[in-house]
């Protein structure tokens, strides 16, 4: 049977009967790295036509005082500090179509249902990381700037440089997306068969001292904003032990002898 015409390979996926050369993966990279990048350039520049609403979002948790009299310290901070904001606010933009971009390079060849798969893994990530910048942003942020800005309020006299703070709280709120996606990481290990669900449930102990780490790293530091912090991801790390234990394939220490018994079975074999 003839193999149908091959179309430009710059925005498709790559078929299941098609075999690619090692400079046809690098082409296919290649092409998909330029699409990531435009999309987070396109992103950067609509950010940039907001900046005053990015700025005054990223200020509300403050009061209106401290609002009104965030420094600069030199010429060149009000812009530094305006394009860093608008670039931190493009990566969310963009990280669905980078997210499909990867996943499409490291899984060719993506069926009907197993595309429809990938679009919903896609969408969960960003979602959960959206979710995580959104609890950030209305219930760590506040607490901790309400700790820190009042401590020590008798005795010091606090003003906040403008780049400081918008650096602090863009961190803060990358850091808390990034946190919220314990679930997929956890499905993702034990999907390749590296960790199992048990391992994960075994292990609980060593997982809370983890987050309470890596919550007290994050800025911010005062128990208030870590407890906050801890409290989703000890939620989520629940929600990656079900995820592993439905989804997870078996463990790689395993994968011999079960594609042995999947080949002797004729049909049941792995492809």
């Amino acid at each position: 049977m003839a193999r149908p015409p091959r179309r430009p390979r710059y925005l498709r996926r790559v078929l299941p009967e098609e075999r690619l050369s090692a400079v046809e993966h690098l082409e296919e990279l290649r092409n998909r790295i330029i699409v990531s990048l435009v999309a987070l350039v396109v992103a950067f520049i609509g950010m940039y036509l907001i900046q005053d609403q990015l700025i005054d979002v990223l200020a509300h948790p403050l009061d209106a005082d401290r609002r009104d009299d965030l420094l600069t310290l030199s010429p060149t901070e009000p812009f530094f500090t305006i394009l860093k904001i608008c670039f931190y606010a493009s990566l969310l933009v963009a990280l669905p179509i980078w997210l499909y971009q990867l996943y499409a390079f490291v899984i060719p060849a993506v069926q009907e249902q197993p595309r429809r798969v990938m679009l919903a893994i896609v969408a969960g990530v960003s979602g959960l990381f959206a979710a995580g910048v959104a609890f950030g942003y209305f219930v760590v942020l506040p607490v901790a700037l309400d700790f820190l800005l009042g401590f020590g309020e008798g005795t010091f006299d606090t003003q906040l440089r403008a780049g400081e703070y918008f650096g602090f709280a863009t961190t803060l709120l990358l850091g808390a997306g990034l946190l919220f996606e314990v679930p997929v990481a956890m499905l993702a290990l034990a999907r390749i068969g590296v960790v199992t669900a048990a391992q994960f449930r075994r292990n609980w102990r060593i997982a809370i001292v983890v987050i309470a780490v890596v919550a007290a790293v994050l800025p911010g530091g005062d128990p208030f904003s870590m407890f906050l912090l801890m409290l989703p991801q000890i939620v989520l790390y629940q929600v990656g032990i079900w995820l592993a234990g439905v989804f997870g394939g078996p463990p790689l220490w395993q994968r011999e002898r079960w594609t042995a018994g999947g080949e002797g079975g004729g049909e049941g074999g792995v492809a």
